[in-house]
């Protein structure tokens, strides 16, 4: 399966709301891996030890293949959810968002209390830098120094960051967006008659 770009973001940002005394403190971080997101929620827990509830949501992964979110004792529905929304409306993976909230004295309702951390969340993703993330793929191409010149030609067309081996024949290793391999694979035989090839390398 082929995975094109989407959008993540650079480093923190943070924001606030209040709403009839009760404070909502929001927090969105990068995160690449389930761990991270943990981490950074603790973080928070320990940041905000005094707060009667943490509630968070993440999407990691190709547009946020996986997620999480959690209530933290709101009503059901109430925190999670809006912010497991809010990271989607915006189109963000990779990226966890947090929010501490300290109670008024005042019982805001389902409803409003789903709009008090869907508007936490939505002001901190304001702040955000947005990165663009694009997987990449690792092939290795195997040509003769006769198509030389056309592989490296190919390889920079299809955005590729390379380099070469030389020897008896030459051997690129080769980085490319995942999104680009099957048209560069396409070109790399159409434009050398089958003479070059192509081995996949194994990241893990």
């Amino acid at each position: 399966m082929t995975f094109p770009a989407y959008n993540s973001i650079l480093r923190e940002a943070a924001g606030e709301v209040t709403i009839k005394r009760s404070v909502f403190f929001a927090y969105v971080a990068p995160c690449k891996t389930k761990d991270e997101a943990i981490a950074f929620l603790e973080n928070i827990r320990v940041q905000h030890w005094d707060a009667v509830h943490h509630c968070f949501a993440w999407r990691i992964g190709p547009h946020g293949m996986e997620y999480r979110m959690s209530d933290d004792g709101e009503p059901s529905g109430t925190a999670g959810k809006p912010l497991l929304f809010a990271l989607q409306r915006a189109n963000l993976s990779d990226v966890i968002i947090v929010v501490a909230r300290y109670f008024g004295g005042v019982k805001l309702g389902v409803g409003p209390l789903s709009r008090a951390y869907s508007e936490a969340a939505n002001i901190a993703i304001r702040g955000i830098e947005l990165l663009i993330v694009r997987p990449m793929s690792y092939i290795t191409v195997h040509c003769t120094y006769d198509d030389v010149s056309t592989i490296t030609r190919t390889l920079e067309e299809a955005g590729a960051t390379f380099t070469p081996n030389y020897g008896d024949a030459i051997a690129f290793d080769v980085c490319v967006p995942e999104e680009n391999l099957e048209q560069l694979v396409e070109a790399i035989i159409s434009r050398t008659n089958a003479r070059a090839g192509y081995s996949k390398v194994t990241t893990e």
